[in-house]
């Protein structure tokens, strides 16, 4: 059993979500995100329901590098091991290409892949050091293909950093302790996207039921997963292979 996990972005959403069901199988956890106070917050209602195991936060922003690395060699000193480690941290922000907001759109790109290699070299220096260890990678349906307006930034990000994953993956097959997941939500309610309207999430699930699946298919330690699996493998399926003026549709 991987007992010590790091997850990124643990303030809200996902992340927070997996934190709270990792407690609930007696994992320690090492938290990180850009508000302490919330991540506090979460700290002690985790270890009210699950006192027996431990729980380290501590303040990162994704997009400092440096911090990136400086966080997870501390989280490791104080853990003793890490088992394993979620790249989550995210934004869903973006605008259309040409529109004027490149900045927007850097920034999206910026903290979903580049932080995303950050992060991923990090956990990698102490899985190595180890020899073993479980890397999991967040991206999202939006990789399936590129998408349109406000998405396109953001769906790149998530082919990037899925590229990456399978790339680190190949870089390791030889060293069979050494895991890397790439994971593919579909719709789960979070904070980022609780005003969406009803037609543009459709098979969305809550929080808890999607944060449960996503634990679980963690746990089996696959290369890749769709979560949940019913519709979004099939719908991945589909999405690779319709036309682009169907796919415009998604989006």
């Amino acid at each position: 059993m991987r007992k010590n996990i790091l997850i990124t972005g643990a303030s809200s959403g996902l992340g927070a979500g997996m934190a709270r069901e990792f407690a609930k199988r007696g994992c320690n956890l090492a938290l990180c995100a850009r508000r302490l106070d919330r991540l506090e917050e979460i700290k002690q209602e985790i270890l009210q329901s699950t006192p027996g195991i431990k729980i380290w936060i501590l303040e990162l922003d994704v997009t400092n590098h440096d911090r990136v690395f400086e966080v997870f060699r501390s989280f490791r000193q104080e853990m003793g091991s890490i088992d394993r480690v979620i790249v989550n941290a995210g934004i869903g922000a973006g605008a259309p290409i040409g529109k004027g907001k490149f900045d927007e759109n850097k920034r999206t790109v910026e903290t979903n892949f580049l932080a995303a290699m950050a992060q991923s070299e990090a956990a990698m220096e102490t899985f190595r050091a180890q020899e073993t260890g479980h890397l999991v990678i967040v991206s999202s349906m939006s990789a399936m293909r590129g998408l349109r307006g406000s998405m396109t930034a953001y769906s790149s990000s998530k082919v990037a950093v899925a590229a990456m994953a399978e790339g680190i993956r190949a870089d390791v097959l030889r060293k069979r302790q050494i895991k890397v997941t790439t994971l593919y939500p579909g719709y789960i309610r979070t904070e980022l996207n609780a005003r969406a309207a009803p037609g543009k999430t459709p098979f969305i699930v809550d929080a808890a039921k999607g944060c449960r699946l996503l634990v679980a298919a963690i746990e089996r330690e696959p290369t890749s997963a769709y979560v949940p699996w019913w519709p979004w493998a099939a719908l991945a399926y589909l999405m690779r292979r319709m036309p682009l003026s169907w796919v415009t549709r998604l989006s």
